[in-house]
């Protein structure tokens, strides 16, 4: 038997994403889409790429629209979900791909956003290392799941094995990513136009003031018991979708380049979605674009004493839509991978 799915913010990057994605899925099926400011039309004309679904009519986001379904997927900016979600009591499963249910801690919410606090919902990363497991064993028959923000979930499986296994420092950690303007939402900004980014680079929410930031602090100290510190710079690049993350850290007294190795290949060496490449081997973005798939190269600058992780993913699809339905997957106990392409497009 299906269940049936209603799409709150269909017309945004993320929630086309997530129709892209669900019009292959066996299980689950869309029957309501929403929006704002594209209320009552086509979401053809929204989305002219989604032709499974182009006569579908965009209803205003309330929970009268939404209430009817199994599955309810939120793809709206932060500070929109909580208030929702609160409203769809009966509703079997809800997903949130924002950030009003991520942070488990009230101080870093109010550290880094505005607004109410909803508390934290299961986090839906089910690759992340925890100190007993995975985290896709808090997601079993769970009916509430925070999706990640895309840059956290990138750095945190970048870099948890080798806190996990104490290989690194949990105190002197960095990353810097290259990012696409997607990441930002469908939205009119200046810094966000062609003409500002095409053959440019800039970096923002530098100096640790990125609300990614305590997302993959609460991550890491997962699996380590101990919250470190990160430095973290995102840099705007003109690719419209997609993260590269270059994640360094502190080798810890006796680490070696091997040991680290087998650390990743534990974690991941069974994990259908996230790949450690071979020695000698880095990712390109390009290879991820897509695709619900999260690729990593390693090194170990000797000179240095630090490991080098390059992370690649699509944000829109490992990064967001890819980890709600991989989530709700297995909440809702079906095939894990049901509907997640492992192929990404090239050229």
């Amino acid at each position: 038997m299906g269940f049936r799915v209603a799409v709150a913010g269909a017309s945004g990057y993320a929630g086309g994403e997530l129709l892209r994605l669900l019009a292959r899925h066996p299980d689950l099926s869309v029957t309501a889409v929403t929006g704002h400011s594209s209320a009552g039309r086509r979401l053809g004309e929204v989305q002219p790429h989604l032709r499974t679904y182009a006569d579908l009519v965009l209803q205003e986001t309330t929970p009268e629209a939404l209430r009817d379904a199994d599955v309810v997927l939120l793809a709206l900016p932060h500070g929109q979900s909580g208030a929702l979600a609160d409203a769809l009591p009966d509703v079997r499963l809800v997903v949130d791909a924002g950030a009003d249910h991520r942070l488990i801690d009230e101080t870093d919410w109010r550290a880094f956003y505005k607004g109410e606090w909803f508390g934290a919902w299961p986090y839906g990363v089910p690759e992340l290392l925890t100190k007993d497991g995975k985290q896709r064993d808090a997601l079993r028959g769970a009916n509430r799941i925070a999706a990640p923000g895309c840059n956290a979930s990138t750095v945190s499986l970048a870099l948890a094995p080798a806190v996990a296994a104490g290989l690194v420092e949990p105190d002197d950690l960095g990353a810097v990513l290259a990012v696409g303007p997607s990441g930002a939402g469908r939205t009119f900004r200046t810094d966000l136009l062609a003409a500002e980014l095409l053959g440019s680079a800039s970096a923002y929410a530098v100096g640790g003031t990125h609300r990614h930031v305590p997302e993959i602090l609460q991550n890491l100290a997962l699996v380590s018991g101990h919250r470190g510190t990160i430095s973290f710079t995102p840099v705007l690049v003109p690719m419209a979708r997609g993260i590269l993350a270059t994640c360094t850290a502190r080798l810890a007294p006796g680490a070696t380049e091997q040991a680290i190795r087998a650390a990743y290949e534990a974690a991941y060496g069974d994990e259908p979605f996230v790949t450690v490449l071979p020695a000698g081997a880095f990712p390109a973005v390009e290879h991820t674009i897509g695709a619900n798939t999260l690729l990593l190269g390693l090194a170990v600058d000797a000179a240095a004493r630090r490991l080098v992780v390059v992370a690649a993913l699509d944000n829109l699809g490992k990064g967001t839509a890819g980890a709600v339905i991989q989530s709700a997957n297995i909440a809702l106990g079906l095939d894990e991978s049901a509907g997640l392409p492992i192929d990404g497009v090239a050229p």
